[in-house]
């Protein structure tokens, strides 16, 4: 979280946050960098060296631990160029709309450098001069965090087809060229716990603490609820590896990857942190000093504590405020609503068109991830009309040049994508020979390349052609996008954040908690429609569960009145009453 902005802009997809760190950091705004495709990072930084006339030697892939150099050779890239950055930002002068005014400018009116910044603007002559040399030595940049999705994570092979070691792998290599990078920043892992991951971050110094107490490279869980933090923070502090941050993602009111809780909401995910975070500190600190003494490492102070920040939907200055004041958070994560500043993330002109041209119908949870997981798309993206053309030209499916998503072995040793070309001319020839429904063949071309759709947009904004002239565009923005019309600059989204102004949005959106209500019900609605048969009192049982869940999030959000406006009371006791309907649509399954 940075230093300087109570919010942060998470990771989205391979390409929209790639080069967010130079475009956002030196006004001290945090962001987060996707290090999971290597080869769009080597290409990042070809581009970047060619546009800044720096010197680039490139890596290629049959050179040793081409994955991890890669990966450490952008991230010292980003590194070197936003110092320099902020260098130059600090030596401006002061009231000529320079980049050292929009640095303050940009902060909370209640920010101790805001009401600085505003006294230096009043003042003259010596005292304006001490003033401006006070707020100078308070720049700071955001933080440049990185992701790694936990379950991306194929073994890899040598020349001769013989798998590599697991450090090899493409997740600990990943994380082999953060750690070794001169990157100031966090990790965040997202999708859940990678024992082999979790355990190889021992084998790096920087994750430990230092002489003096401090990390140089926090750890940052994404987690879902409070058991999953407490699950993953204690596999971590038995190795005396501190979560410095959990960061709280709706399981459907997001972007990208949807991870659904069995109809837990926000509201009391939020809640159940709130009460019991002391307990949290107290465990993972325990757990992690005698861990640390163990291993003879310096401890940590002993009044460190894990921030507790969300994300997931968020859309106006009011609700940020909300999740801060009522949940005591530290920060709050803006994703897909950055889509929509150029001057924050990299989205093509093309694709930027078909976001303010979509229909709210257009934004839909689909079955395109090779993972299996529910993934946000849009119909209307230039992927999805790929996708389908290449069905109509009965050549379904993606060449499959990255291999990052590869792990299916149903037909061969080495695992393959489910949206690879080779995998469903497969799958349709078991479903032509009977052995396979329709319906079921037709899951499996929904499936799409999300390694070449997700990175084309970076190389497709700064004004070149994706290699192989793959230039089709996939992009996971979440539900709350449909609500913003227009682009903005960065100025304009920000001080929308801290409620200085406020952008106009789709006069329907509902409040966040409640969005994300709507979306459990709908999500239910689905699961009860396309249950299969098989075990009925499993799935009955399931269902009741999810059902009850909703049902008690539900009760939890009448209890706070001062929330809801008139016409988000009226849609609440709607949703009330489809989810007690639930219990009927189930009876007809």
């Amino acid at each position: 979280m940075s230093k300087i902005h109570s919010f942060h802009i998470p990771v989205m997809g391979l390409g929209f946050t790639v080069d967010s760190p130079l475009k956002v950091a030196r006004f001290g705004i945090a962001s987060v960098v996707s290090i999971m495709d290597d080869q769009l990072l080597e290409e990042m930084r070809r581009l970047y060296s060619k546009k800044l006339g720096i010197p680039y030697v490139p890596i290629e892939e049959k050179t040793a631990d081409a994955r991890a150099r890669r990966v450490r050779e952008y991230l010292d890239f980003l590194q070197t160029a936003v110092t320099g950055q902020v260098e130059e930002l600090k030596n401006q002068a002061f009231g000529k709309n320079s980049e050292i005014d929009t640095y303050f400018s940009l902060l909370p009116e209640a920010h101790p450098l805001y009401r600085l910044y505003s006294r230096m603007q009043q003042a003259s002559g010596t005292e304006q001069l001490a003033l401006q040399e006070e707020l100078r030595r308070e720049i700071v940049p955001g933080s440049i965090d990185v992701n790694i999705m936990t379950k991306v994570d194929k073994l890899n092979y040598d020349k001769d087809g013989q798998a590599l070691p697991r450090e090899f792998s493409d997740a600990l290599a990943a994380l082999r060229g953060f750690a070794q990078s001169e990157v100031s920043g966090g990790v965040v892992f997202s999708a859940g716990m990678n024992p082999a991951l979790y355990s190889y971050l021992g084998e790096f110094p920087d994750f430990f603490p230092d002489r003096e107490g401090k990390l140089k490279k926090p750890i940052i869980l994404k987690v879902s609820d409070y058991r999953s933090a407490l699950i993953q923070g204690k596999f971590l502090a038995k190795k005396g590896l501190w979560v410095s941050e959990f960061r709280i993602e709706s399981g459907l009111n997001c972007g990208g990857h949807a991870f659904a809780t069995d109809g837990f909401l926000a509201g009391p995910i939020l809640e159940s942190f709130k009460e019991n975070k002391e307990t949290l500190r107290q465990e993972l600190l325990g757990l992690c000093q005698q861990a640390l003494q163990e291993k003879n490492l310096p401890s940590l102070p002993e009044n460190v504590r894990p921030k507790i920040t969300y994300q997931g939907g968020i859309g106006t200055a009011e609700e940020n405020e909300m999740l801060l004041n009522t949940y005591e958070l530290d920060g709050t994560g803006w994703g897909s609503p950055f889509l929509l500043v150029p001057e924050a993330t990299s989205v093509d002109s093309d694709t930027l068109d078909r976001l303010l041209a979509a229909k709210k119908s257009d934004f839909y949870l689909s079955r395109a991830s090779p993972l299996g997981i529910p993934f946000n798309n849009l119909r209307n993206s230039s992927g999805e009309e790929q996708r389908k053309a290449r069905i109509d030209r009965e050549r379904p499916g993606s060449p499959c040049y990255k291999k990052f998503l590869s792990t299916n072995t149903e037909f061969t040793d080495k695992p393959i994508c489910t949206a690879s070309r080779q995998y469903q001319l497969l799958k349709i020839k078991q479903q032509q020979a009977g052995e396979i429904s329709a319906s079921a063949l037709e899951e499996i071309l929904d499936k799409d390349c999300l390694c070449e759709g997700l990175s084309a947009p970076a190389i497709l904004a700064r004004g070149e052609t994706p290699r192989r002239n793959l230039k089709a565009v996939t992009i996971c923005p979440g539900p709350n996008l449909a609500y913003f019309k227009g682009t903005f600059s960065l100025k304009e989204m920000v001080d929308h954040i801290y409620g200085k102004i406020q952008l106009t949005l789709d006069a329907e959106r509902p409040h966040v908690f409640l969005k994300e209500l709507q979306l459990y019900v709908q999500h239910l609605k689905s699961e009860i429609e396309t249950a299969v048969p098989g075990n009925a009192r499993k799935f009955e049982s399931y269902v009741e569960k999810f059902r009850k869940n909703l049902a008690d999030g539900i009760g939890y959000y009448q209890e706070l009145t001062s929330l809801w406006t008139a016409e988000n009371e009226v849609l609440l006791a709607k949703l009330k009453e489809q989810v007690l309907g639930l219990t009927w649509e189930l009876e007809q399954v």
